[in-house]
């Protein structure tokens, strides 16, 4: 394909669907069921796949004829590496070539909708312009996070995800018995990552997901992003949905010991259940105040949606106080400056986000806070918080200024939850971290742990010991996990991806940049449409960008790959080895 033509009439490249039987409903999703036939055509032959899936009914195609024939562009409009947004009458597909080969994939990733064809094509994947997800253009599967659903392959409707085929529980004394096969502590990003990993890798025994929140899993970081939002608004998969595959899950459930001798964890109900293989998924704690008055009403940390939704019923129109100008600190405030009457921000550095962005950009961001009407105490901290019958009303600094406050957010770190570990054999660190390998197995067999809690190997930072306490993270750490208790030898070798958004204005983040000892600029920080690249020594560790999509995309593309970037590279401004087509 994409030679020399020896027809004279035009080649069209050809996207066929043959419907699913309409009978089929959503409840035979199963690992034995073959999904209908779907065709794609290109230069003249049709290759056959079966897709594995169910289509959600009524499916959303035009008219009720079984196959769907469209012509949308001459074979000599898409060069190699390039990819196009295709629209078909009743919906867009994302078309791709790459080696000379076409593929039809759905055009918006399923984690929050953004354009693929605005992403990054490179080594047989397509990378999310926005928060980095990676998909394989042969398959439409997920490779990197965030995210759970892979994309549908040669379809072209609106539907843009497709969960992978998963087996289904067969295990007779699910839900009863005292023991499981797998047991989950606790149900983030990493836990279920770890629990469908294992259902789509076929295996069918039993699984435990236990949490302390009252809620199925859901996606944390939205609530400091959208503090308005309900639990079900934020849930990652409905509650069918772990009936179908038998992940069984256990909320409002603590465990307290865990006894690796005899494979058992016990609850603070006093329940115990036994496991074959353990992964220990607990997350964090947020840090609290520690001073004077730190025990007085409508102090918050936002741990879950509850305090969420408090924090804006209480600041409507009332003045808020955020403690600590890091992602989550500032992402409430942003949020809240639509609602409060005031916000006010303390933090003990100069600038926001200085330890992570640098000095410069923390600076831009706190000009379009403070452009908010935000007004920021830097470089002090609360010594005392005043109430008036049990309420709060002031936060005291150590600057000796007093601020009004009707509710206070306080954001200022956190740490591991791994109390309950501290009386097991499982190693942890002088911090409370659980150090893991690259296959995310603890000191103890079949145990491992997956997260926020851990500290891993981080390959293409010469194997330091690091710890990365973000969404994408967990998710990829909770997939290794599972295929390494099943004996797959997987290793952990995702590049870090975080992104937040304020005032309607998203920065993306990719790589480690702890340690960094430059940043190089290039665009106007000003106008907030720049790329900051972190460099140590000679090379770029880490690169931040806002209004200048899909440059983070990009240089974790070129992480990923193994190759190191120098810090005379981006020093030019001349940014062509990055933004070629295709790399």
């Amino acid at each position: 394909m994409g030679g020399c033509f020896s027809k004279p009439k035009p080649v069209e490249l050809k996207i066929e669907v043959v419907l699913p039987e309409k009978e089929r409903g959503k409840e035979e999703l199963s690992a034995s069921g073959k999904g209908s036939p779907r065709a794609y055509q290109g230069n003249g032959t049709a290759r056959h796949f079966h897709t594995e899936e169910r289509l959600p009914a009524p499916h959303p195609y035009p008219g009720a004829q079984d196959c769907v024939e469209a012509a949308i562009c001459h074979i000599k409009d898409l060069e190699n590496g390039q990819m196009r947004e295709v629209e078909l009458g009743w919906g867009k597909v994302l078309l791709v070539k790459d080696n000379g080969e076409f593929h039809a994939l759905g055009h918006k990733c399923p984690h929050y909708g953004a354009p693929l064809v605005k992403g990054v094509l490179s080594r047989g994947r397509v990378r999310c312009p926005w928060h980095g997800a990676c998909f394989n253009i042969g398959t439409g599967d997920l490779e990197d996070f965030p995210g759970l659903d892979s994309l549908h392959k040669f379809q072209a409707l609106q539907l843009q995800r497709r969960t992978k085929v998963m087996a289904k529980c067969i295990s007779p004394s699910a839900g009863h018995s005292s023991s499981t096969n797998v047991l989950i502590v606790g149900a983030g990003a990493a836990g279920l990552v770890c629990a469908e990993t294992l259902r789509q890798e076929g295996f069918s025994d039993r699984i435990v997901l236990c949490t302390l929140d009252r809620h199925l899993p859901y996606d944390r970081p939205k609530l400091s992003k959208s503090l308005d939002a309900q639990p079900e608004q934020l849930a990652l998969r409905p509650k069918e949905f772990f009936r179908a595959y038998g992940i069984e899950v256990l909320t409002e459930a603590q465990v307290v010991t865990v006894d690796v001798r005899n494979k058992k964890v016990v609850f603070k109900d006093g329940f115990k259940l036994e496991y074959s293989k353990l992964l220990l998924a607990p997350g964090s704690s947020p840090k609290m105040l520690s001073c004077k008055g730190k025990e007085v009403e409508n102090v918050f940390t936002i741990r879950t949606p509850e305090d969420a939704n408090r924090v804006v019923r209480l600041a409507r129109g009332r003045n808020a106080v955020v403690v600590g100008a890091g992602f989550l600190g500032m992402e409430v405030a942003a949020y809240l400056t639509e609602k409060a009457h005031s916000v006010s921000v303390v933090e003990l550095e100069e600038t926001p986000f200085r330890r992570f962005l640098g000095e410069r950009v923390g600076r831009a961001l706190m000009k379009m806070f403070e452009n908010n009407r935000v007004k920021f105490y830097m470089q002090t901290e609360v010594s005392e918080l005043r109430a008036q019958e049990g309420k709060l009303k002031e936060v005291v600094l150590k600057s000796s200024k007093v601020v009004r406050a009707d509710v206070c957010v306080v954001g200022i770190g956190a740490v591991p939850a791994t109390g309950f570990l501290r009386q097991s054999s499982i190693n942890l660190d002088s911090r409370g971290f659980i150090p893991v390998n690259k296959m995310m197995q603890t000191n103890v067999p079949g145990v491992f742990a997956a997260g926020d809690a851990v500290t891993f190997p981080l390959t293409w930072r010469n194997n330091r010991k690091v710890n990365i306490p973000h969404w994408q993270m967990a998710h990829a750490q909770g997939r290794v996990a599972a295929q390494n208790m099943l004996a797959q030898e997987a290793e952990i070798s995702t590049v870090p991806y975080l992104w937040t958004a304020m005032f309607g204005k998203s920065l993306r983040y990719a790589g480690y940049g702890e340690g960094f000892d430059d940043v190089i600029i290039q665009g106007d920080l000003e106008e907030l449409k720049f790329v900051a690249f972190y460099t140590k020594g000679d090379e770029v560790i880490a690169v931040a960008s806002m209004n200048y999509d899909p440059i983070v995309s990009k240089v974790a593309e070129v992480l990923a790959s193994g190759r190191a970037i120098r810090k005379r590279e981006v020093e030019t401004g001349d940014m062509s080895w990055l933004t070629g087509k295709g790399s």
